[in-house]
Order: C-alpha cells, then structure tokens, then sequence
C-alpha cells in the first residue's frame, strides 16, 4: 500500500484529489444502496414490484442520462459538474432516507441516478487531462481507490443500518455534502479545448453537431460494442455468482458469507494488485492486446463453475460447502484479474480514439453503450439461468457466459490488428486550465 500512496503523491494535486473523492464516492454509495430494497420492502412496505421499478428509475436515470452528463462536461468544465452531482447526491440520499411517499422516493432516486451520471464522465475526463501520458497508471490507481470504496462501503453501511437504515442515508448524505465542499475549496478548474465545441468560425456548436461528431467515430462506436460483453460478465459477480453459492449452499448463514467473500476477494486482490499487473503488462504487452487478454481472461472465469456442473452435490457438510463456496470464489478472482488487465487500457483506449476531443462525452456515450449491454445482458442472463434450471442443463449458463468473454477477446482482437484501436490522425491539444 506504500507504494501507491508513493505513486500517488507523483501525481498533480487534482489527480490525487480525484483518487480520494472517487474512494469517498464509492464509500458513501456503497454503505447505503445494497441496503435501499431492504428499507423500500421492509420499513416502507412497498410491492415487490414498485421496490424494483424504484431502483429502476435510479439505474436508468444515471445510463440514459451519461451522455448528457458527459456533454455538459466538455462544454462547461469538468469541476463544476463534478460538483454538481455531489451536491445532487447529498440531497438525494437525505431524502430517501427521510420521506415515505412514493412520488418523493422516486424524485430522490432519479437525482441519485442522475447525480452518477454528472460526475463519472467529468471525473474521468479530468483524470486522463491531468495523468497526460501517464494516463494509464493513473487509471490503475484510479481503479485501486474504486474497489476500496466498494469494499469499505458495504461494511460501514452495515453497522448503520443496524441502527436505523435512515441514518445510513443521513451519513452518506453527509459524506457527499463534505466532498462537496472539499472539491469547491481545493480541486483546481479544469475543462477541455474550448475549440472542441467550437466551429471554424469561432462559434459554439450546437449538442446536436458535438453528439453527430462523436456518433460518427465509427471505430470508437465498435470499440464501445466489442467492451459491452466485459462488462456484463463483471456484474455476474453481483448476479450469477450469488445465485450460484445459494443454489448449493443454500439461504442460510452460510451464503450469506460465502457472497461476501466474493466481494472480498474481488475488492482486496484489486487493492493489491492491480498496480503490479498494469507495469506488468505495460512492460510485455501492446494496449489493444492487454484488452483482448483481458476479456480472455474473464470469459475463463467461468469454466470452474463450469466444471463443478459435473460433481454431484454432496447432500451436506464441508464437501458441500466447498463446492458451493470455491468455484464461485476462484470465478470472482479471475473476473478480477481480468478487469485489473483491461480497465486501465480501456479508460486510454477511450481518450485515444476520441483523438482528445469532447473526452468527457465519448466517456459519456462509452458509459450509455455499456449501460444498455449490461442490463439486457442481465436479462438473458437471468432467463439462461431459469432455463437451465428447468432444463436440467446447469452448464448453460455458464457456457454462454465462457463464449461471450471468447467473443470479446476475439472482436478485440481483430480491432486490434486492423489498426482500428489506434489514435486517429487528427490535432492533440492539450485541455486548458481554466480561470477561476
């Protein structure tokens, strides 16, 4: 851990801002959102089916509406919407923990989803202008400070919600409103080329014209398909993987500590590694085949639970634990793996192809794309699952999840030697500091 504090202090002092706001993010998401349904179905006693449609509005106000978000960044800077969706989460959060009508929960819910949607592109934005060509460790450490947050967060929100899930909301309310303030006083303004939603003639362009300019980049949009697959098969760790552990080992204790040591060893075997596997593949490897070796990697994430469809299940004991708890285990630390291979050269690959203009909404549209992949991949991959229960035919799933991460690799591949992941000949500026 020494060395990335080490490698963070190389940094500029808004990119190490940057590392400890997105920990700070994560840490107040992450402490209250695994715990909303619970309060929505429990406390508040609402349908099954309103809980879902809530949670719905959240997910869908923050993917839909990444493209807007980015768009704003590029044309008014990216700390004033860095801001914006902090402040906007402050007052999300403390109001779903504070009001019971359903009208008012799905306000709150809508503004943390959109608040998401403010911040992510012109975070990342901001980073790869700051990092320069240093932009892919940066991104590694980036990515060490997100799954901090992640693994921290459920941890705390837990203590609290055993008091009272509202002061969980006040709390993360609270963080976000600090980091606010934080970002106002200490985090310097920056913002793009101003010439990068500007004409020939000096005139600011229309949305329109920035969206057609972006949508036009026929090799960023074929990069944003081919990625879609990593990421549905990273949120399996969330989906699939639980649902298998509870398969064999059942709803009880037992399963619930067998999902949180997925969590565990995805977040920790991030923490301490991900640094050590980007120098490593930066010093072996070219960037578009570190993707495709990634995506490799995840789709082999699944071939253990693949195996295990071929042992009988134990009817109890430590057998039975084993084949309920290892399978899945090894399948998140792969998936692991395979994310801390990609991840930093997917944020470079981004700025690359978007030949550094309007950054902010190629990460927005990058972000919409994967967003769209993600839930209808959930989708097919839910009704795989019930079908294969149906059926008899355990291995499915876990067959076509294999394919799809062979698929990925494989498109990557192809982009990769066509020529098609490499920067686009056109003018490099670097973005501006604005003035405050």
């Amino acid at each position: 851990m020494k060395g990335v504090i080490t490698q963070v202090r190389s940094y500029e002092r808004g990119v190490q801002l940057l590392m400890v706001n997105q920990f700070t993010i994560n840490l107040g998401f992450y402490m209250l959102m695994p715990y909303l349904a619970a309060h929505l179905s429990g406390t508040l006693g609402l349908a099954g089916w309103l809980v879902g449609f809530v949670l719905g509005v959240r997910n869908f106000s923050q993917q839909g509406m990444f493209l807007v978000g980015g768009t704003l960044a590029d044309r008014f800077g990216y700390k004033p919407l860095i801001v914006a969706g902090c402040v906007l989460r402050t007052a999300g959060f403390a109001t779903l923990g504070l009001v019971e009508s359903l009208p008012a929960l799905l306000v709150a819910s809508a503004a943390t989803g959109f608040a998401g949607a403010l911040f992510n592109p012109a975070v990342r934005a901001y980073l790869a202008a700051d990092a320069g060509e240093r932009r892919v460790e940066a991104f590694a450490l980036f990515n060490v400070f997100y799954q901090a947050g992640i693994l921290l967060g459920p941890l705390v929100g837990m203590v609290l919600t055993g008091v009272d899930f509202r002061v969980t909301c006040l709390v993360s309310a609270g963080i976000f409103a600090l980091l606010s303030v934080v970002q106002i006083r200490a985090l310097p303004p920056r913002r793009a080329d101003d010439t990068d939603v500007r004409d020939g003639a000096g005139r600011r362009t229309s949305t329109l014209v920035q969206w057609r300019s972006v949508l036009a980049n026929r090799p960023f949009l074929l990069f944003s398909a081919a990625m879609i697959g990593s990421y549905v098969l990273t949120f399996q760790v969330y989906l699939a993987l639980p649902l298998a552990v509870r398969q064999v080992g059942g709803d009880g204790e037992f399963g619930t500590v067998a999902v949180a040591l997925l969590f565990a060893v995805s977040g920790l075997a991030t923490i301490l590694f991900q640094t050590r596997v980007t120098a490593w593949c930066r010093a072996r490897t070219e960037p578009g085949r570190a993707l495709s070796g990634g995506l490799a990697v995840m789709g082999l994430a699944f071939l253990p639970l693949l195996a295990a469809t071929a042992i009988p299940v134990p009817d109890a004991g430590v057998a039975r634990w084993a084949l309920a708890a290892v399978p899945p285990a090894i399948a998140a630390l792969l998936l692991a793996l395979g994310t801390m291979i990609a991840y930093p050269f997917e944020m470079d690959t981004i700025v690359r192809l978007s030949g550094d203009r309007l950054v902010a909404t190629h990460y927005g549209l990058y972000n919409t794309i994967c967003g769209i992949g993600i839930t209808l991949g959930n989708l097919l991959t839910g009704a795989a699952l019930d079908a294969a229960r149906k059926a008899g035919v355990s291995a499915l799933p876990w067959f076509a999840l294999f394919a799809l991460g062979m698929a990925g690799a494989v498109a990557l591949g192809v982009l990769h030697r066509t020529g098609r992941l490499a920067a686009p000949p056109v003018r490099k500026a670097r973005p501006a500091t604005a003035t405050a």
